[in-house]
């Protein structure tokens, strides 16, 4: 399969590493300095882009790809939500965009077994709810889409709350920037912001008597640059507006 990466940075680096050990081509690599070469001939051979950028670039990105015929594997965080409608537009269209806010494959189920948790929880009133998100300090967004993504697992099966709301951040330096405190009827969403962290995300159910709390905790990248290119695959032979839940059927 030929593979065109949008974005070089570490996770570029590593997505491009395990698709050449999976027996794919690179043939184009987009990065700040030659955007425009989306427009290029190498770029539009493509059969998938794998697109990690920043929340600023990510949609431009996506549409230019998209508009050149290539299907496209986007992970970047912090646009999508703003740009849903649109997206699927463009795919009932004829284009593809298969987006996740995390392409890990322990991150699949772990929102499985989140989603399964809240469900059965619904029926227990007595426990509260957060959550907590870390990763390391160049994360741009907070709450991180993966927490997003959770809380919004949650919010399908849990009927006493119907919305999110960002909590404390502990920022970089340490210090930390207060948030609101929620309604009876929003998820708190703490994030903090440390050294390298790859990516935690803690989920905690707390009555007067326990807490159940369950926990990701990414080692390194590897994991969500296979989760990408297994998605390149999945797409080369897939079409339209898609996401884990078409991968992964539980």
């Amino acid at each position: 399969m030929k593979i065109a990466l949008i974005g070089y940075g570490k996770m570029g680096k590593t997505i491009e590493k395990i698709a050449l050990e999976r027996g794919h081509e690179i043939v184009s690599i987009i990065d700040v300095d030659n955007i425009n070469d989306i427009d290029g001939e190498a770029f539009a051979s493509a059969d998938v882009a794998i697109e990690f950028t920043a929340p600023s670039a990510a949609h431009d990105n996506c549409v230019r790809a998209m508009r050149r015929g290539v299907k496209v594997v986007s992970g970047s965080t912090g646009w999508i939500h703003n740009h849903e409608e649109e997206m699927r537009s463009l795919c009932n269209g004829g284009a593809t965009l298969f987006w996740s806010s995390n392409f890990s494959l322990g991150v699949a189920v772990f929102s499985a077994v989140n989603r399964y948790l809240a469900k059965i929880m619904n029926r227990f009133p007595g426990y509260s709810v957060q959550m907590e998100e870390t990763h390391h300090i160049h994360k741009l967004d907070a709450p991180s889409g993966t927490a997003i993504t959770l809380a919004e697992g949650i919010l399908e099966n849990l009927d006493r709350k119907n919305s999110w709301i960002l909590g404390d951040v502990v920022n970089p330096d340490g210090s930390v920037t207060k948030g609101n405190e929620p309604a009876d009827n929003e998820l708190r969403i703490n994030a903090v912001r440390r050294d390298e962290v790859s990516g935690i995300h803690t989920i905690c159910y707390t009555s007067d008597a326990d807490t159940i709390t369950i926990t990701h905790d990414a080692k390194n990248r590897n994991g969500f640059a296979l989760g990408a290119v297994l998605a390149a695959e999945f797409v080369k032979d897939n079409c339209g507006f898609l996401g884990m839940k078409d991968m992964f059927d539980f």
